[in-house]
């Protein structure tokens, strides 16, 4: 006969959430996403929100060096 464990496992460490992302310096596309994204907060719709984030940080810009 197994028996079932009875006590608690260790305690489960969760980081911070990550800052919402800044907007690129003079990119409408962004400045137009920050607006979506306050909106949805403002809203309380919190899924709409996190999209607009991904979407600012995903939004290509010719900061990065290429290749």
């Amino acid at each position: 006969m197994s028996r079932a464990k009875t006590t608690m496992s260790g305690p489960m460490y969760l980081s911070l959430p990550n800052l919402p992302p800044k907007p690129a310096d003079g990119c409408g596309v962004c400045t137009a996403l920050v607006a979506q994204r306050q909106e949805a907060r403002d809203l309380g719709d919190l899924s709409a929100a996190t999209d607009a984030d991904v979407e600012i940080r995903n939004h290509p810009h010719r900061t990065r060096r290429l290749r």
